[in-house]
């Protein structure tokens, strides 16, 4: 059994240049925790939060990642059987304890989710995070129905592709934007009825298409973009916070019946590992497994290549899901 393992190492907020792949002594998990041999990670604007400074409540040196998929390694308390394969998020990781950027990580069994799959690890590492947020914005925050409308504004990201997938799963009419006209074909291949342009006011290009304005929309861009996502918005509809792909979150002055169009609904969403179910993650591991789902395009690194992935996520240079593939023996 292996003593050491790589894990990926912030000392302090920085440039891509402070994320250090180090050899770290195997973490021990004490009771009521599970050792996980992390076959694959996906990268999340949490982390990137996290490594720009902009995350509140994180204690360093820290191994970032607040999500992993693999296979259980050791339960002292023997619930889990070692080989299980299980995904696990939230809960802390990546910024009070470490996290999934390493070989081996050391979570709460209450935030361990079992499945079985024969999907590679890669796909199965960009599923975790994104699936809770996504079905959790879907259901919880917005209580999407088939044959309703949805706005996504933030289209092209992980989130916003894994909210399509789901949405049009379910029986609605996608409206999706993307600030790059040259991504317009992407987001209709992927299922998008109506892929739009986003310059910033919307509203408008929405209501040609949906006159009273869309039931529901998902904000992921953040408050920049937040009163035009609501203007968009038909009265009862319901409009949930969810991304900050801008990394602006708060509204300054919030005065709600200057801010709120009257009769629009405004939600939020945010969410942990026991927000999605076991039976929902291998649900749509199943369908994927079939052919029958894509949460959108997956971008592969090696641990090594870790300061090149957060590069590509801070600039936004993928469309889709940054996953890395980790090797432990």
């Amino acid at each position: 059994m292996a003593k050491s393992m790589r894990a990926v190492v912030l000392d302090e907020p920085g440039s891509v240049d402070h994320l250090e792949l180090r050899e770290l002594p195997l973490p021990e998990p004490p009771p009521g925790w599970v050792r996980i041999a992390v076959r694959s990670f996906g990268l999340n604007r949490s982390e990137l939060h996290t490594r720009l400074g902009l995350a509140r409540g994180v204690t360093f040196p820290r191994v970032l990642g607040i999500e992993a998929a693999g296979v259980v390694d050791a339960d002292p308390d023997g619930v889990l059987t070692p080989g299980r394969q299980v995904v696990t998020m939230m809960g802390g990781m990546g910024r009070t304890f470490d996290g999934g950027y390493a070989e081996y990580t050391v979570v709460p069994r209450s935030q361990v989710i079992p499945f079985r799959s024969a999907v590679d690890w890669e796909t199965i590492g960009a599923v975790p995070e994104t699936l809770q947020t996504a079905y959790g914005s879907l259901t919880v925050g917005l209580d999407l129905q088939a044959g309703q409308s949805l706005l996504i504004r933030g289209g092209t990201s992980a989130l916003g592709l894994a909210a399509t997938a789901l949405a049009k799963d379910l029986g609605a009419t996608v409206l999706a934007t993307t600030r790059n006209p040259d991504r317009v074909t992407a987001l209709a291949e992927h299922g998008v009825d109506h892929p739009l342009v986003d310059d910033g006011a919307l509203a408008s290009k929405v209501r040609a298409i949906v006159p009273e304005g869309v039931d529901t929309a998902l904000e992921l861009v953040g408050t920049p973009t937040l009163p035009d996502t609501l203007a968009a918005t038909r009265v009862h509809g319901t409009v949930c916070f969810t991304g900050m792909l801008s990394n602006h979150w708060t509204v300054p002055d919030f005065y709600p019946i200057d801010y709120l169009p009257r009769g629009v609904r405004l939600t939020a969403y945010a969410g942990e590992a026991g927000d999605l179910p076991s039976g929902v993650l291998q649900h749509y591991l199943d369908r994927i497994e079939a052919g029958l789902l894509s949460l959108g395009p997956v971008h592969f690194y090696r641990l090594d290549q870790i300061r090149e992935a957060h590069q590509d996520l801070e600039l936004g240079r993928r469309t889709g899901k940054l996953v890395v593939r980790v090797t432990a023996e």
